[in-house]
């Protein structure tokens, strides 16, 4: 209920208000296509809401305009049928708000058919609709709205503990089992994997703010939690490439001394390049951080140029050159890995 209750709510008061709207308009049938509106786009942020309503929207008034032109034309039948589904996927692929293919203009076409007066049900289901897109697009950004304030946080937590797990582990298999070096590699994909759903998420949360009046004192700092969450997400190219090099490299037995040496290294440099992306996804300034790392990356430079050394260092220098760049006043983010 803590959960998916505040969605609930706003799905049925907005359900109610859009049937009562209708209702207010004139509607001489029980207004269910007004109702169906909200339940179809209410999934969880006001600019999903918005765009979903406005899919629903166009779709309905192209469905049932391609769906009355056919049977004005053709009689009900299995070619009509599929012409007419044809027709609404195409045209689907064009009425796009925002999203993917628009099915709606296709489902919309296909109905007609189940009406006895198609004229009636077209001028219902046209304008019904619109009232309950209307009706959810003002609602939306009202009814217990998300709160990206409180949710980007939890979001570079998640994200700073699987790019945590990942440099650790790649640092504590190398020279180990090649079985070992392997099921890291699997590992840090699955890391990597849920780096870039964050990302996603922490990205719908930024767009919803700007259909959220409620919480407009927050959009600058929601505008930045997302741009650290953004440098996470391109720091997994550099992690990945880290927990390929040592699957590459352990078990070789003509590389037994060199991986001996890097193993004494690359712990204590993963622990530092761990601990500048913990203060930059926290919001504190990762440049010292970034300094101790990259001068005990410098160290070991100096201690060990065997090509072993070279490949492994490759991803915290492209690491530690991201997050400098990230920690500069307005500074870029790097692309997604």
């Amino acid at each position: 209920m803590r959960t998916e209750g505040p969605a609930a709510a706003r799905i049925v008061v907005t359900v109610a208000v859009a049937w009562q709207v209708a209702l207010w308009m004139g509607a001489d049938q029980p207004p269910v296509y007004a109702a169906v509106v909200p339940l179809v786009a209410l999934r969880g942020d006001p600019m999903t809401a918005l765009g979903t309503s406005l899919q629903r929207a166009l779709g309905v008034v192209a469905g049932v305009v391609i769906g009355i032109a056919v049977l004005n034309v053709l009689r009900p039948s299995t070619a009509t049928l599929t012409l007419v589904v044809t027709l609404g996927l195409g045209v689907g692929m064009v009425l796009r708000a925002g999203g993917g293919l628009n099915i709606q203009v296709a489902a919309s076409s296909l109905l007609v058919f189940a009406s006895t007066s198609p004229d009636a049900y077209a001028l219902h289901r046209v304008w019904e609709t619109a009232a309950g897109a209307a009706v959810t697009i003002l609602l939306a950004p009202l009814l217990w709205p998300p709160d990206p304030h409180r949710l980007l946080p939890a979001i570079a937590d998640e994200c700073r503990a699987h790019l945590t797990r990942a440099l650790m582990g790649s640092a504590a298999v190398l020279g180990t089992a090649p079985a070992a070096a392997r099921d890291n590699l699997t590992l840090v994909n699955a890391h990597a994997e849920a780096v870039h759903a964050g990302a996603a998420r922490a990205r719908e949360a930024e767009r919803a703010m700007r259909f959220n009046p409620l919480r407009r004192r927050y959009r600058d700092a929601v505008r930045l939690q997302a741009r650290h969450i953004a440098t996470a997400d391109g720091l997994t190219a550099h992690v990945s490439t880290l927990a390929r090099e040592v699957a590459a490299l352990t078990g070789r037995e003509d590389l037994e001394s060199d991986l001996a040496r890097a193993r004494r290294r690359l712990p204590e440099l993963a622990s530092l390049t761990a601990r500048a992306i913990e203060d930059t996804l926290s919001g504190e300034d990762p440049r010292p951080a970034v300094t101790t790392a990259r001068d005990h990356l410098t160290a070991y430079a100096r201690a060990d140029s065997r090509p072993l050394a070279v490949a492994l260092r490759r991803p915290f220098h492209q690491l530690l050159n991201d997050l400098d760049q990230a920690s500069l006043p307005g500074g870029g983010t790097p692309s997604p890995g």
